[in-house]
């Protein structure tokens, strides 16, 4: 019975219990910290409301909801160098996307990432997890993400190849809160 407690736990415990995932890798339970629990907080006025705002530095993503409020996630950012700034917009959005790395991240480390050249199908093991939205500029991919994570104990980290992550029931709230158009602001 307690195997089978922990295998449903493993597969359903997002569902189960907010802030409790799955970490494939580690084989165990993972417990967000509650700071990067998904939460309304006061915030400055100087974006429009719908706009998503990125503080790598501080490892939060805000949703403006109004002038002085935002809803803040936790999320794992680029590391030093490999981090997208600037202003963008939410070009595209997929559930369970697939994924290839870029030729960059091949050339970085091919021992990690050449296997994948050909690309992954979506699914609960793809990097990209269950849904992505991927940020444009002048039309154009930047081959930049806001996307799920398999490895969530990640958040609040610099730990990616650039993209902005977050954990997958934090992400799949975004995504049907964020139309395609919506404005990202990465500090």
């Amino acid at each position: 019975m307690a195997t089978r407690r922990a295998f449903l736990l493993g597969i359903f415990g997002a569902i189960a219990a907010p802030g409790l995932a799955w970490a494939h890798k580690r084989r165990k339970p993972f417990v967000l910290d509650p700071v990067f629990q998904p939460q309304l907080v006061e915030f400055p006025g100087q974006f429009k409301p719908g706009a998503i705002v990125v503080d790598p530095a501080a490892r939060f993503l805000y949703l403006v909801e109004d002038l002085g409020a935002a809803r803040r996630y936790g999320v794992g950012v680029g590391k030093a160098g490999l981090a997208f700034k600037g202003r963008a917009v939410v070009g595209r959005k997929v559930k369970w996307p697939s994924w290839r790395p870029t030729d960059n991240m091949i050339r970085r480390n091919p021992s990690k990432y050449a296997r994948y050249a050909g690309g992954m199908k979506g699914g609960s093991r793809n990097p990209l997890g269950s849904r992505a939205l991927y940020l444009y500029r002048a039309g154009r991919d930047t081959f930049y993400r806001i996307h799920g994570t398999t490895e969530p104990w990640t958040i609040g980290r610099a730990v990616s190849n650039g993209c902005i992550r977050m954990l997958n029931e934090h992400v799949k709230e975004l995504y049907e809160r964020v139309p395609i158009g919506a404005e990202v602001i990465v500090l």
